[in-house]
């Protein structure tokens, strides 16, 4: 089965294409879902952001507090680097497993959704990398957009927390421009979807 890792910078559209993707029929794994079930009460993230951050980390219903867990995350690359070595291989075994599952069910080609495709070496579980990249300014009043309650300058640490795009693209086989309408990238992500699934049959 071929695998095709997709990923962007943070804002860039990544959700976009994948929903594109999946509108195509392409069998998305979605590292943030995966990352979402596990962090649910009782799941191995969950557990973990509990020991190593305490209650602080809770909302008042028990579940994890995202913003709380950013802030320490974004602001610290140490604590950045140490969360990412432990969550990582969680979510990582996870994919694994639903993508062998995919491969049972007959698919021939199968598209993984991580953010962090290449910092976290997901790319090597690839067979081709897809990179959804935007010019700088769009970026950052994207993200600012999406939260409002983001200053400019933690949008901006929270970019400069990511591999740059530039490099991203630079290590990608196919970079998918998503400046302009997203009509054009939504047909983009299905133009490359159908030439992938031709060249496999």
């Amino acid at each position: 089965m071929y695998v095709i890792g997709l990923t962007g910078g943070i804002a860039c559209g990544k959700s976009t294409v994948s929903e594109a993707l999946r509108r195509e029929g392409a069998a998305i794994v979605d590292a943030d879902a995966i990352a979402h079930e596990l962090s649910r009460p009782g799941g191995a993230v969950y557990d973990f952001y509990v020991r190593e951050f305490g209650g602080d980390i809770l909302a008042a219903d028990g579940t994890l507090d995202r913003g709380a867990i950013a802030r320490r995350v974004f602001a610290d690359p140490h604590v950045r680097d140490r969360v990412n070595a432990r969550v990582h291989p969680l979510i990582r075994a996870a994919a694994t497993d639903k993508i062998a599952d995919l491969r049972a069910e007959g698919h021939a080609a199968v598209v993984l959704d991580v953010p962090l495709l290449f910092e976290a070496g997901w790319h090597r579980m690839t067979d081709e990398s897809w990179v959804v990249s935007v010019p700088e300014d769009v970026q950052l009043a994207r993200l600012m957009a999406r939260d409002t309650a983001m200053s400019e300058a933690e949008a901006r640490a929270r970019i400069a927390a990511q591999m740059p795009l530039a490099e991203k693209c630079a290590l990608a086989d196919v970079v998918i421009d998503n400046g302009g309408a997203r009509t054009d990238t939504e047909r983009r992500a299905a133009e490359l979807w159908r030439q992938c699934l031709a060249s496999l049959s």
